[in-house]
């Protein structure tokens, strides 16, 4: 991601990048933020491989009309993080417009109106250089702490691949041969692609892998391989990130015993078979507690994932199922 000159030395001074380094000492930072929702508040926001490539354009098209900039973000199917430098406002106003723009894609492609509607959305800001490490590698590793069978740098909807590779040589397996131009898009290739009629974007010329953004071109990667100067501090960063270390409220790293994947289609044949219906959205509170229950007594498996999938707030649930 290329940055103006004026602006890069503001982020240099804003995240300590330029103060030495004294071991044991931590540098204090301002202007960064870790925005996230509430992975219990809705049963998903991306339910296939098209909502993710539609989510990851999404996430190109709304940062060109904001003043932020994207250090490390992470698509889940639940929920949302973004590591992003730049005032509280603008931040927020960026992660407040992605959401709503979710929410209008879900209603046109699933039929489901006003699904994220009063989804909560959290910040904390991020004040020195030890959390901002530890803040990245979180985001990075959410996917494999969740559960999907991914290496934290293989994950495809996410920044995790970006950081520390040879140009050339990135690391998913969506982004695999990215480096090869697919070819010059007119403008309503690139319409179709990024879903938008701004014609900006086509001027712009981003990187495509197929119909994939290149999210090289949204995400300041160079910057956050200065945060750790080193791939050996990066790699000792993800290996003692705990999630413990950054969000206190939901305990310890669940260790899930079934993907996200393979749990969501058996809560759609429990469903089935205690309630005649094919998904959550019409059930009661009452049957969607019996639904969980059921499938913790099935399948073992983590009480966080089992009250994201059916809908409940795990704070209200999580000793009673």
């Amino acid at each position: 991601m290329k940055l103006d000159q004026k602006l890069l030395a503001q982020i240099e001074a804003d995240l300590g990048l330029n103060v030495p380094f004294v071991k044991g000492q931590k540098i204090r930072i301002k202007n960064c933020w870790h925005f996230s929702t509430d992975g219990n508040a809705v049963d998903a926001m991306f339910e296939n491989d098209e909502d993710f490539i539609a989510g990851m354009n999404r996430v190109f098209v709304v940062v060109q009309g904001h003043n932020v900039v994207i250090l490390a973000f992470s698509l889940m199917d639940t929920h949302l993080h973004f590591i992003l430098y730049g005032t509280f406002e603008e931040c927020n106003r960026f992660m407040h417009e992605y959401v709503r723009q979710t929410s209008w894609y879900i209603s046109i492609t699933h039929h489901e109106s006003n699904k994220l509607d009063g989804v909560p959305i959290r910040h904390q800001p991020v004040e020195d250089d030890f959390y901002l490490k530890t803040v990245i590698c979180y985001t990075v590793k959410n996917a494999p702490v969740g559960g999907i069978m991914f290496n934290a740098l293989d994950y495809p909807w996410s920044s995790g691949p970006l950081y520390f590779k040879r140009p050339g040589h990135w690391s998913s397996p969506r982004w695999m041969d990215t480096m090869v131009a697919a070819g010059p898009m007119g403008i309503v290739q690139h319409r179709q692609a990024l879903r938008t009629r701004k014609d900006a974007m086509a001027s712009h010329g981003p990187r495509m892998v197929g119909a994939l953004v290149f999210p090289g071109e949204y995400v300041a990667y160079e910057i956050v391989e200065r945060i750790f100067k080193t791939c050996k501090g990066f790699n000792y960063f993800l290996s003692i990130t705990r999630e413990e270390d950054v969000d206190s409220r939901g305990g310890s790293i669940s260790l899930l015993s079934i993907p996200m994947q393979e749990m969501r289609q058996h809560k759609n044949e429990v469903c089935l078979e205690l309630f005649g219906a094919k998904s959550v959205k019409g059930l009661n509170t009452a049957q969607r507690f019996r639904l969980a229950r059921t499938l913790r007594g099935r399948y073992n498996s983590s009480i966080k994932q089992i009250v994201r999938l059916c809908g409940l707030v795990y704070d209200e649930v999580k000793d009673l199922i």
